[in-house]
């Protein structure tokens, strides 16, 4: 039952690229929820200035998916585990495109607001339905080269996506808001190439591993809550970047979508190299590299005050999360039966964004009463912690073996 030939029909060559193709293009849409509009946060608050809590609630335009992903990505998980993925995956997506669009007519803050969680709900469809997809079509080393691949795709998109959101921007706030416009031509794609995974069967088969459908939640939990940690210190950079770079006099916000953009490059380069390291290396050992990296590049950002050290930064962050979100997945997926893997993949996705909207609750107070700097070797220390934990289970690990 875990093998992605036991549970599919055949397919062609071509209408396997073609299905490969199409899961990739629909990964683009996770990054470019979010930091496609960040450097538009500037704008957006000055816009707004006159509505209480501004300071807040414009980063939260950027953050504000990330709680509705949170409720209701679990709950279309079981809806998929239950009904099935694609029509689900379609519906998803269709609500991403239009939902996306709304910054670019809406009058207002709250408007805007409204808009950003409907696209939450969107996003936790796509992220949640793609992932057990993933878990479904693709099986072993098959599967790690494939969530390589995927957050290196994922990656490029978003040097493509988070650059023209930065140079939008600089021609109008509401601009960046058009580009979310792509996830509709993604649809005829997702028709014509994705198919709907059997289901195992309701009676007879439910004797055959009883095993398969236990789910070890300890494990489970505890790559949750990487899941909400990780993502909650990474997001200090795209909700609060584009305004430290304004603090250190980098004033363009096409400034931010650059360094961002360069962030997702080398995510990008990092990710290919996942299927490889993950052949010889451990889930823990692989979560160790990932978070030292990505505590170095918050020790740069801290100290970064020129456009060249910042797009350092950047690219050194960058390479640590392009090893630890597929390393997330590859974990998650690996505890999952084919009847769990719509929960499991909803669990774990909405802890990422829970991390995401809980950020700005945790860096704008800090920022406030410490600065910018201590802020991010705060975070920095945050990651290295998280580190040593991994590398405590990975040395375990190894003591068992």
């Amino acid at each position: 039952m875990t093998c992605a030939e036991t549970t599919l029909p055949a397919t062609t060559a071509k209408s396997e690229i073609g299905r490969k193709a199409t899961l990739l293009m629909v990964a683009t849409l996770t990054i470019m929820a979010g930091t496609t509009i960040s450097p538009s946060l500037p704008a957006i608050e000055t816009t707004f200035a006159n509505v209480e809590g501004v300071k807040l609630l414009s980063r939260m335009v950027l953050t504000l998916p990330a709680l509705f992903v949170a409720f209701c990505a679990p709950l279309i998980g079981g809806l998929a585990d239950r009904y099935g993925r694609l029509r689900l995956l379609i519906g998803s997506i269709l609500l991403y495109g239009f939902s996306g669009i709304s910054g670019l007519f809406v009058e207002s803050l709250p408007a805007l607001l409204v808009g950003r969680a409907a696209l939450g709900i969107a996003i936790g469809g796509v992220m949640t339905l793609t992932t057990a997809l993933v878990g479904d079509y693709f099986s072993g080393s098959e599967r790690e080269r494939y969530l390589g691949l995927q957050q290196a795709f994922t990656g490029i998109g978003g040097v493509a996506f988070v650059a023209a959101g930065g140079i939008l921007a600089d021609y109008h706030w509401r601009a960046p808001f058009a580009i979310y416009a792509v996830a509709l031509a993604i649809i005829p794609a997702a028709i014509a190439f994705l198919t709907e995974p059997a289901r195992p069967a309701p009676n007879g088969q439910a004797t055959v591993s009883l095993s398969e459908h236990a789910v070890r939640w300890l494990p489970v939990a505890a790559l949750c809550t990487l899941a909400f940690l990780v993502n909650m210190i990474f997001y200090f950079i795209p909700s609060q970047l584009p305004f430290y770079l304004r603090a250190v006099g980098i004033g363009a916000a096409s400034s931010a979508g650059f360094a961002l953009g360069l962030h997702n490059l080398v995510m990008a380069g990092s990710a290919l190299a996942y299927g490889r390291l993950r052949a010889r290396l451990s889930v823990p050992v692989i979560f160790v590299i990932g978070l030292c990296l990505m505590t170095l590049g918050f020790v740069l950002v801290a100290f970064a005050t020129t456009m060249p050290s910042v797009l350092f930064a950047m690219a050194i962050a960058g390479a640590g999360l392009g090893l630890t979100i597929p390393n997330l997945m590859s974990g998650i997926i690996a505890l999952a039966s084919p009847t769990s893997r719509g929960r499991l993949a909803g669990m774990v996705t909405a802890s990422m964004f829970i991390g995401h909207f809980t950020s700005p609750f945790a860096s704008q107070p800090l920022i406030e009463a410490i600065g910018y700097q201590e802020t991010y070797l705060a975070a920095a220390l945050g990651l290295a912690a998280l580190a040593i934990v991994c590398a405590v289970i990975a040395l375990n690990g190894k003591v068992r073996a």
